[in-house]
């Protein structure tokens, strides 16, 4: 089953179960005047607004490439992904204010039996229908489908709060229904924010997954003419469709011919094992040979070692005809002297070589 059918047939399993669940606990709130059992329902309402949210995002991000967009149309489904934490947001915010108000102005709720034991099924229902929700959306990596599934498992939280709370009250007398909702309904909003933020650093250009990155240069890395893999970027156009580009290292004495055929060769077997598309294979020449040129490409790579922050040195080149020689250092994000290491770096190569200019990009961390 192809990725769309798979999200729309668990959306609607997700509508049906919370269609049912929503009519059941409404009835019993209103029975029981409880508000905690009747924000329940609402919740329940809100998921279903979710899963149709999110099946509508799933099939415009389907939609065939055209001439406004050559990439297609998969950053809908984030936007269908910040819809839903909205509506969670809404639901938690609503939720906080009922149960405030029943804070300053009680009232009794009143319980049976047969009531609770509904709510003790609908807990049941939630936790396997949100495990089911959520599992598939990382496994189609749909950041909506997830998102419904991590609020039903904040649903069955809420239910077993308000089972909870019930039962306190039946063996005590004591109503905590409403201080529980208060709690509840913050963990909901916090919720609803974390998914928020995550939408957020997707469309904002979030850091490639390290796994995804590793599978891509290694492969690269298989064909023997290729010595090392760098500098990869991937856009991020939907969840399964990632677009970028790459620098390897390869035997400087290379044709051109040989260097197309690497190339076409590259980019074939990654879309094919990957799925992602690379646009772009650029070229290190690794260094021919020459002693001088391996003794200052050593000497830099004992410099940048001498700095724990730097992750990496790569496309080492020497030009002695311009009197210098080139290469790429990469130092961690969390360090905030990056600019202060790479000054040290170059101070001390150039005293080292002082008949050569150090001509080194400070390179962005893109991947691991």
């Amino acid at each position: 089953m192809d990725r769309e059918k798979t999200i729309v047939k668990t959306s609607v399993i997700g509508i049906v179960a919370n269609v049912f669940l929503a009519s059941f606990k409404a009835v019993i709130g209103i029975l029981a005047n409880s508000i905690a059992i009747t924000m329940d329902a609402v919740n329940n309402l809100s998921d279903v607004l979710s899963s149709v949210i999110t099946i509508i995002g799933t099939k415009l991000a389907a939609k065939a490439p055209d001439k406004k967009h050559p990439l297609g149309h998969g950053r809908i489904e984030y936007l269908t992904a910040m819809i839903i934490a909205v509506i969670i947001l809404y639901a938690g915010f609503a939720a906080l204010i009922e149960c405030a108000k029943k804070v300053i102005h009680p009232k009794t709720p009143s319980y049976a039996a047969i009531q609770l034991i509904i709510i003790a099924v609908a807990v049941l229902v939630k936790i396997i229908l949100g495990t089911y929700v959520k599992k598939t959306g990382e496994k189609v990596k749909s950041d909506s489908l997830a998102a419904s599934g991590k609020d039903a498992l904040f649903d069955a939280i809420i239910s077993s709060a308000t089972l909870v709370a019930a039962l306190i009250f039946m063996l005590t007398g004591l109503s905590l229904e409403s201080y529980l909702g208060i709690i509840i309904s913050v963990m909901i909003i916090k919720s609803g924010f974390e998914i928020l933020g995550d939408t957020f650093s997707e469309l904002l250009g979030k850091r490639i997954d390290s796994e995804m990155s590793r599978q891509v240069k290694d492969l690269v890395c298989t064909f023997p003419e290729v010595k090392g893999a760098y500098d990869l970027v991937l856009h991020n156009y939907g969840p399964d469709r990632l677009v970028g580009s790459l620098h390897v290292e390869v035997p400087a004495d290379m044709t051109v011919k040989e260097l197309d055929k690497l190339q076409r060769s590259i980019t074939e077997k990654v879309l094919i094992e990957t799925g992602v598309i690379l646009t772009g294979v650029s070229v290190y020449a690794i260094n021919d040979g020459d002693e001088e040129s391996m003794a200052i490409e050593k000497k830099v790579r004992e410099v940048a070692a001498k700095y724990p922050e730097v992750l990496e040195i790569h496309g080492f080149s020497f030009d002695r005809s311009e009197k210098r020689y080139l290469f790429d250092v990469i130092v961690d994000y969390d360090n905030k002297n990056r600019k202060e290491i790479y000054d040290k770096i170059i101070a001390e190569l150039n005293e080292a070589y002082p008949q050569y200019q150090a001509c080194a990009t400070l390179d962005v961390d893109m991947s691991d």
